[in-house]
C-alpha cells in the first residue's frame, strides 16, 4: 500500500535525489535514477560559484538546474497531495478499496502541499532570476567588445 502522504513528503524532501520516484516504483525506476543527475550538476555549478566567483560562465548554466529539479519536485509534491483518494487509489493501490486510508488526504499532505508550494516557488523564482540577471550581464559584456 502507498500512502499519498507519505509519497508527497518523499519528493519535497527527497525528491532531487528521486526517492519519491523509487517509493511509488520500485529501484527499477528510470527516471529515479536520472533525477540525481541535475541535482548533482547543480550542485557541482554551487561548487563554482564559490570557487571562482559569481562571474563563472558555466555556474549560471549549472546552478539553475538545482533550482528547476527542486521545483518540479515540488510541483510533483503538490500534484501527489492533491490527487483524489479514489485516483490515488486506483493508480498506486490497485488491489485496494477505492476510499482506502493510504490515499486520503490529511493534515500531513497539507503540510507537504504548502512547504512544497512556499519552497518550490522561492526556488523557480530564485533560479529564473539568477539566470536571466547573468544571461543579460554576458550579453551586455559582449556587445560592449563588439562596439569598441
Amino acid at each position: 500500500m502507498k500512502s499519498k502522504t507519505l509519497a508527497a513528503w518523499l519528493a519535497f524532501i527527497g525528491g532531487p535525489l528521486g526517492l519519491h520516484r523509487f517509493y511509488l516504483h520500485g529501484l527499477g525506476d528510470w527516471i529515479g535514477w536520472l533525477l540525481p543527475v541535475p541535482t548533482a550538476l547543480g550542485l557541482y555549478g554551487l561548487q563554482r560559484v564559490q570557487e571562482l566567483g559569481q562571474d563563472d560562465q558555466l555556474s549560471w548554466l549549472l546552478i539553475p538546474l538545482l533550482g528547476f529539479t527542486i521545483s518540479g519536485c515540488a510541483l510533483r509534491a503538490i500534484l501527489y497531495g492533491l490527487t483524489p483518494a479514489d485516483a490515488w487509489n486506483a493508480r498506486y493501490n490497485p488491489g485496494a478499496n477505492a476510499n482506502a486510508e493510504t490515499g486520503r488526504t490529511h493534515w500531513g499532505t497539507v503540510f507537504a502541499i504548502a512547504l512544497s508550494l512556499m519552497l518550490g516557488a522561492t526556488v523557480l523564482m530564485a533560479s529564473l532570476a539568477y539566470s536571466f540577471q547573468h544571461y543579460f550581464e554576458y550579453q551586455i559584456e559582449e556587445a560592449r567588445k563588439i562596439s569598441q
